[in-house]
């Protein structure tokens, strides 16, 4: 995701969303400790996307 997709979030949709990618990396870590993962890529992205929603989400509550 682009930051400015998150931006334009909502805080509730920004915490699903949240959600649903902290769920697709544990499974994708379950996958690749199985050695079903082909590509780790994915991990960091994953990881990356929640380092960016937890900005914003941060950066929203130090304003108000």
């Amino acid at each position: 995701m682009k930051i400015k997709d998150i931006k334009d979030l909502s805080k509730d949709e920004l915490k699903q969303k949240l959600g649903q990618l902290k769920e697709e990396y544990f499974k994708l870590n379950i996958r690749k400790a199985s050695g079903q993962l082909e590509s780790t890529a994915s991990l960091a992205n994953i990881r990356k996307d929640v380092a960016r929603i937890n900005t914003v989400l941060r950066q929203r509550e130090e304003r108000s």
